[in-house]
């Protein structure tokens, strides 16, 4: 199973994670979280500490949603796709900035193919 990259605000990864954890539990669905000890800093939006889910169902998305409303927190999903395949020397990847159901911005991710996996910010937009 792909793993997907999200973020929280600083400092609130582990009860994000933990609360994640006990709704997906009572729900019956099977997720993983596993924390990228990494940090995202962006310009508009702030420092955000980053985390893996092994689940990429619509589900576990909006539980992810509701994290951000009950912590009231910045939460970054990822997983959003570039519709031209281009092949290039790095890899990209674009994510949304919510608070709670409110969409903040969107990010665009980059990263080399080889090596390290550090992303990086590459374009960021307010909305």
């Amino acid at each position: 199973m792909k793993q997907q990259v999200y973020g929280t605000e600083i400092g609130n990864v582990e009860k994000v994670s933990t609360w994640l954890s006990s709704q997906a539990k009572d729900k019956g669905l099977d997720l993983d979280i596993e924390s990228k000890n990494d940090l995202l800093s962006t310009q508009n939006f702030g420092d955000f500490e980053l985390f893996s889910m092994s689940s990429d169902s619509s589900q576990v998305r909006k539980l992810l949603l509701k994290a951000g409303k009950r912590f009231g927190i910045k939460m970054i999903e990822g997983g959003y796709k570039e519709k031209a395949r281009i092949i290039r020397r790095k890899k990209s990847d674009y994510a949304r900035v919510l608070k709670g159901d409110k969409i903040l911005g969107h990010l665009e991710l980059e990263t080399s193919r080889f090596g390290s996996k550090k992303w990086e910010i590459k374009l960021e937009e307010r909305r």
